[in-house]
């Protein structure tokens, strides 16, 4: 790709690994823009849902992304006019969110509306595929991962603050469901890309791991100048 885009930084991992919340740090601390590429999928799975579309209706939900009405403004997110940061973040459109992005048509209608959030200064791009699929030319490619234990009690912790109960059995559950089906999809599945640097963030703080992918630009930044 030209040498004239702006940079992104990829974040990628599985759920729960603290994605969302590093991109949004990292994204502050150098002035850029960031893009919830979860969000993407997750705005899908509420539109189909209230339209009463089955997860399992491939072409169904293609249409739904396709024709996708959403606003990001800030950090409030809009889908057909309406707030929806907090509906998107319910446990049943994160699993029909999960089972749809199995599919290659939903996918491929995302793509380039992902792409469109590349834009000056630059870019941190949160999501499963982004260093892979989305922005494979990316200055920095992190794979961040925690164990599952780790993730289920921050996903039950997020999801209190919201004011959304949830159980840490079920969570665990359903997180070990949604890490196989993300691994094992045969369009575009969640791994590493070859380039990546992986972070372990079990025992580290959103802050540690945040300077810790800052630390790692600053390294490339001479051979980008």
């Amino acid at each position: 790709m030209s040498d004239v885009l702006a940079p992104v930084i990829t974040i990628d991992g599985p759920t729960a690994s603290g994605k969302g919340t590093v991109a949004h740090g990292v994204a502050r601390r150098l002035g850029w823009a960031v893009l919830d590429s979860g969000a993407l999928y997750r705005l899908t799975a509420l539109a189909s849902l209230r339209r009463g579309i089955a997860a399992t209706d491939e072409q169904g939900v293609a249409a739904v992304a396709e024709a996708l009405d959403v606003r990001f403004d800030g950090g409030h997110i809009y889908l057909e006019g309406h707030e929806a940061g907090h509906d998107i973040r319910q446990e049943q459109v994160g699993n029909f969110a999960s089972q749809v992005a199995a599919f290659g048509s939903v996918r491929q209608a995302l793509l380039e509306r992902q792409r469109a959030f590349r834009r000056a200064p630059g870019l941190v791009a949160d999501g499963r595929d982004m260093g892979t699929v989305v922005f494979p030319d990316a200055g920095l490619k992190v794979f961040l991962v925690a164990d599952v234990n780790a993730r289920a009690e921050r996903r039950r912790k997020q999801l209190m603050e919201k004011g959304i109960s949830a159980k840490l059995q079920d969570l665990l559950r359903d997180m070990r469901e949604r890490d196989a089906r993300d691994t094992q999809r045969a369009v575009a599945p969640l791994a590493a890309a070859a380039d990546a640097h992986t972070l372990d963030s079990s025992r580290m703080t959103a802050q540690e791991t945040v300077q810790a992918i800052l630390e790692l630009w600053r390294a490339k930044a001479p051979a980008k100048s």
